[in-house]
């Protein structure tokens, strides 16, 4: 019997391993300037600049092309082969959603913890598991080619990714040890240590001089500057009445006085980010926990539109939550009322230890916008600074902890009525039979699908120097 298990386990890891080889990649210029194009024109009349800004910025490299194209790698989610470690438990969970290595940094979280983590949940949805680290392996094989590493070493650092991530999902199994679990200085190396070190070093004073300067009449208000351009007064009258919706959407038990939220500037912000572009982004100067301009914050207020995750769920997520046993994982859309800021501050809440109390969403003129404090201590990682295999492995080793982290917390830790299980009991059930062939599987698409994205770069670069309208 023992004998019989074997070899079916042995054909099923051999069946894995040939159908994820076997998704060649191709060539589709005209399929990717169509999908660019559709995507991006929705916004095209509120902010073309920005979005030439998006087209510059993705012409720089496979990795930055990458970054911007998040809808891309869902819309090839539905015809690419599914996973053989998903099941009814594991395929509707709290995702990051465009989980790259970019989207993570150092950042101070809300009880004043220097902490290397997530940093971004603008495409924050329910999904399988493997979609976050799908995306993750194929930015780190992206950015470490770019780095010169080569093919062996790159894949190398993607199984240790997967061999931190399932580790960390199993030390989490049967405790509640992911509720306080924290990456800090005092438990990291390398260049993921400097970087919370880094954060540990800025302070609200320096953050404050950057962005803002004391007018002649003694108060604090922000610079103009090419991009911090100053709003219209029909856009500040709209975002100053929007400002009670998103005081009512922090929890009351995180809400300040009203005058903590009293707005003193406004003025929006071009040139951040890559996906994001071609959205409204603003910055508000609020006054803070005294009428002294030294403690005043700055919000930062993002347009939120739908996640580029539900383009992948073929399958309606209620009926997915039918066929979920242990309770019925509601259409997500329940929980956030379809308002695409509320959705990612509730995906936000899910994923991050001490979340920002200042994190809510409101409405201007229709449109979604998500709100939290632009904080004065984070610190974007930079990849470029991975010039060797060991800094990578050590790096990813974080990160692979980090994302083990974000989905065990999401689970019925922070909301049963969304998810009615124990997230990292489930993926460490899946996977513990046979470990090498899930990470055969995970390899194998990204060394596939970073192919994919290597032709689709070069077909958007001679698109965007043919001049061809991809917005």
């Amino acid at each position: 019997m023992l004998k019989k298990i074997s070899v079916i386990l042995a054909i099923f890891t051999l069946t894995l391993v040939l159908t994820f080889s076997a998704q060649a990649a191709s060539k589709r210029s005209s399929w990717v300037e169509n999908e660019i194009y559709q995507y991006n024109h929705l916004f095209a009349s509120q902010l073309p600049q920005e979005l030439a800004t998006k087209m510059q910025k993705m012409t720089v490299s496979p990795f930055a092309f990458y970054r911007g194209t998040n809808h891309i790698f869902y819309r090839d989610t539905l015809t690419l082969p599914s996973s053989g470690f998903v099941n009814s438990f594991t395929s509707a969970i709290w995702l990051e959603g465009d989980m790259h290595m970019q989207n993570l940094g150092g950042i101070r979280d809300s009880n004043g913890n220097n902490v290397f983590d997530t940093t971004d949940f603008d495409e924050g949805y329910l999904g399988p598991y493997v979609w976050d680290l799908r995306r993750m392996a194929v930015s780190i094989l992206l950015a470490a080619k770019q780095n010169g590493l080569n093919s062996s070493d790159s894949q190398d650092i993607v199984r240790n990714f997967l061999d931190a991530y399932l580790n960390k999902m199993s030390d989490f199994k049967g405790t509640n040890d992911e509720l306080s679990y924290r990456l800090e200085s005092s438990n990291t190396s390398g260049i993921v240590k400097d970087l919370i070190q880094t954060t540990a070093g800025k302070s609200r004073s320096n953050f404050l001089k950057k962005y803002t300067q004391i007018n002649t009449s003694g108060n604090r208000v922000f610079q103009t500057t090419p991009k911090l351009q100053p709003v219209s007064s029909s856009t500040s009258n709209a975002i100053t009445t929007a400002m009670s919706s998103y005081i009512t959407s922090i929890s009351s038990s995180k809400r300040y006085s009203n005058s903590y939220y009293t707005l003193k500037d406004i003025r929006l912000k071009l040139g951040s980010g890559t996906g994001s572009l071609g959205r409204y982004r603003y910055y508000l100067l609020i006054e803070g926990s005294s009428s002294a301009s030294d403690d005043d914050q700055i919000l930062e207020m993002k347009q939120e539109t739908s996640s580029a995750v539900a383009i992948a769920q073929a399958t309606p997520l209620r009926s997915i939550a039918q066929a979920t046993p242990l309770g019925s994982i509601a259409h997500p859309g329940l929980h956030y009322g379809n308002h695409h800021g509320a959705r990612v501050t509730t995906a936000t809440k899910a994923m991050l230890s001490n979340t920002d109390p200042l994190i809510g969403y409101t409405t201007v003129s229709g449109i979604s916008f998500m709100l939290h404090e632009k904080s004065p201590y984070q610190e974007d990682f930079d990849y470029t600074l991975l010039t060797t295999k060991s800094k990578f492995l050590d790096a990813m080793a974080y990160a692979g902890k980090i994302v083990a982290k974000n989905h065990a917390i999401s689970d019925h830790d922070y909301n049963a009525s969304i998810v009615p299980y124990s997230v990292d009991k489930e993926v460490t059930d899946v996977v513990s039979s046979n470990k090498s062939a899930f990470k055969d599987e995970i390899v194998n698409f990204a060394v596939n699908y970073t192919t994919q994205v290597e032709y689709d770069y070069a077909s958007f670069v001679d698109a965007y120097n043919r001049k061809v309208p991809l917005y």
